[in-house]
């Protein structure tokens, strides 16, 4: 059985197809830089997003499920048209194709950004109503949308988007790199700017999700929310990078108003909301379904940077 995967080479893409592959399935790559998947069997280039109709269908020979990763995540500079064509249109046209010519699921990586804003507190499931508050979040929204309606119009279930927080593992970029590297620098950082619980998830997780939506006999649900078993402080993040660099923690006991005061004076308040903002996903339905969530965040970071040291 062949499953298309998109985004194949990226730092998710990768860890799918190696899940997938250890599960049995053949792979079919699609990429904007083929290249890149030099030794593969069966590559073919990813089209644009206003790529002819046929260009999508021939993706689909011989294929019984899509796997879409490829994006234009928020860690690029990018208008809105520039996530819209990546992100929304793009995933239209492959899940309009998927669902004329395979017979099977089209499961697409979106973000707890097509849901909340980076300064939301609370803890997000599948009932959060969606209120995207940036062009990246709004791009995976009407991604999440463009798919659902393909299926439908083409009177087809097993369509499913997987919401994900902040994902981890080795290649990492975004926030979760920056911090790494600060953690890297030894320096004493203010445990009271590091007070937030989030949730983040392991790319490993992310294709052990897949990989279970593909291979359960229940069609999948149309969305899922997605995270490791149990949220971290940002504090216990700091922590864990410099317990794998043989490092002590150094978070240092001071009050956050002087922080809060600066960030104010420099009009930077919504990047210190988003820094004190807790975000917990709750994948208990996923979970409720089979899938088992990664248990040992802690650790897992740890030795993430044991590895990168």
């Amino acid at each position: 059985m062949k499953v298309l995967v998109t985004g194949a080479t990226g730092f998710i893409g990768r860890r799918i197809v190696s899940r997938l592959r250890e599960a049995g399935f053949d792979i079919r790559i699609a990429s904007r830089l083929p290249q890149r998947a030099a030794g593969a069997d069966d590559v073919v280039a990813l089209p644009g997003a206003e790529a002819p109709e046929e260009a999508f269908l021939a993706l689909m020979g011989d294929v019984a499920h899509v796997v879409h990763c490829a994006a234009l995540n928020n860690d690029r500079s990018a208008g809105e048209a520039d996530f819209q064509a990546a992100n929304a249109t793009l995933t239209g046209r492959l899940a309009q194709a998927a669902a004329t010519r395979t017979d099977g699921r089209f499961i697409y990586l979106s973000s707890i950004r097509a849901v909340v804003g980076p300064d939301f507190s609370g803890t997000i499931d599948e009932a959060t109503p969606a209120a995207p508050q940036c062009a990246y979040g709004r791009s995976k929204r009407e991604g999440e949308i463009a798919m659902l309606e393909a299926f439908t119009a083409a009177g087809r279930t097993g369509a499913s988007a997987l919401r994900l927080p902040p994902v981890y593992g080795q290649g990492m970029k975004g926030n979760l790199r920056g911090l790494m590297r600060l953690a890297a620098t030894g320096l004493p950082l203010p445990s009271a700017a590091l007070t937030a619980v989030r949730s983040l998830i392991s790319n490993d997780a992310v294709a052990g999700a897949v990989t279970h939506l593909l291979t359960r006999p229940m069609p999948p649900r149309p969305t899922y929310i997605l995270g490791d078993a149990s949220p971290v402080a940002m504090s216990e993040i700091v922590a864990a990078f410099r317990s794998g660099y043989g490092r002590p923690a150094r978070l240092v006991p001071m009050p956050a108003w002087p922080f809060r005061l600066v960030a104010t004076l420099l009009g930077r308040q919504a990047s210190w909301q988003a820094l004190v903002a807790t975000q917990i996903c709750d994948p208990t339905l996923l979970a409720s379904e089979g899938w088992t969530p990664e248990a040992d965040t802690f650790g897992r970071l740890e030795e993430l940077a044991r590895q990168a040291g």
